[in-house]
């Protein structure tokens, strides 16, 4: 352990997992083919995504950048900004999902190449400002109670509880910004399936209902997974969660919720199912 004048920490010592040194081999082995799944199964999305020219659509834009945040997300000991960014590339595609169905005739007019690449470049921004904005701050804080954090990364939360500094100014901080990174997206999409529902239920019939789940039930479920998480770590009172129960949630949003993307958006989408069909019918129907 190093410190700066004999006083401040300067790093810290990260216990990992509550595992049990017995059940570590196990959970390697788990955690290893969770880690493969995610980046093979989001490599995949990519490759189908750009091999297949009808997947070149504004969607599936922004779903090649969420498969890409997914493999990055699970591959970095920090990902906070990455979560940041997973959280406005979802927004995006809620908002995509709202023209499709509630203004289908002027979906290529509003959705242009030119506004789907303006959403991504904007996303990617805000999310690293936002980790550059609490990086900064960190950085005039004293960590005098000791280097050990309870943690697979160096969570945020987890590190303001070791500094020895007044942590007011950053604990303001991180309101505001998650009130614009976490909570203004999320109205976001609520307000964009509050207009597909009301659109939908204008004209109910059981195929307009069908072909709005078809359209955004893939969506939905990844929505769910990430706020589900999201709430559970951060907007449930500390007192009531213990180090443990915060560290296994971290590894719901950081690895579990990476690996099932790919699944829920193959297995529930025609489109992708169709782009994989080909791509492994072709070399078959072309032997070298």
């Amino acid at each position: 352990m190093r410190r700066d004048n004999q006083s401040s920490v300067s790093e810290f010592l990260l216990l990992g997992l509550p595992i049990q040194p017995e059940q570590q081999g196990m959970c390697y082995a788990l955690f290893l083919g969770m880690y493969l799944t995610t980046v093979l199964g989001n490599l995949l999305i990519i490759l189908l995504i750009r091999l297949d020219s009808r997947l070149h659509t504004p969607m599936y834009f922004f779903l090649s950048h969420l498969a890409l945040t997914d493999i990055s997300f699970s591959s970095v000991t920090a990902p906070k900004m990455l979560m940041n960014m997973l959280i406005f590339l979802l927004t995006s595609m809620a908002y995509d999902r709202y023209v499709a169905i509630c203004h289908p005739l002027h979906y290529t007019t509003i959705i242009s190449q030119s506004l789907c690449f303006l959403l991504v470049v904007v996303s990617w921004v805000l999310s690293s400002a936002g980790a550059l904005v609490h990086t900064l701050l960190l950085a005039r804080l004293s960590f005098l109670r000791g280097n050990t954090l309870h943690h697979f990364f160096c969570d945020l939360s987890t590190l303001l509880k070791l500094s020895s500094s007044d942590t007011t100014i950053n604990q303001l901080v991180i309101l505001i910004v998650g009130l614009a990174i976490v909570t203004l997206p999320f109205i976001c999409i609520l307000v964009s399936y509050g207009h597909i529902g009301a659109s939908v239920l204008r004209r109910p019939s059981i195929k307009g209902i069908c072909k709005a789940l078809s359209t955004c039930g893939s969506h939905l479920s990844v929505v769910s997974l990430y706020y589900g998480a999201i709430i559970a770590l951060y907007f449930v009172p500390s007192s009531n969660n213990s180090s443990d129960e915060d560290v296994i949630v971290s590894v719901f949003y950081t690895l579990v919720t990476p690996m099932l993307n790919p699944f829920i958006y193959t297995l529930r989408n025609r489109d992708i199912k169709g782009a994989l069909r080909i791509i492994l019918i072709i070399p078959q129907l072309c032997p070298l």
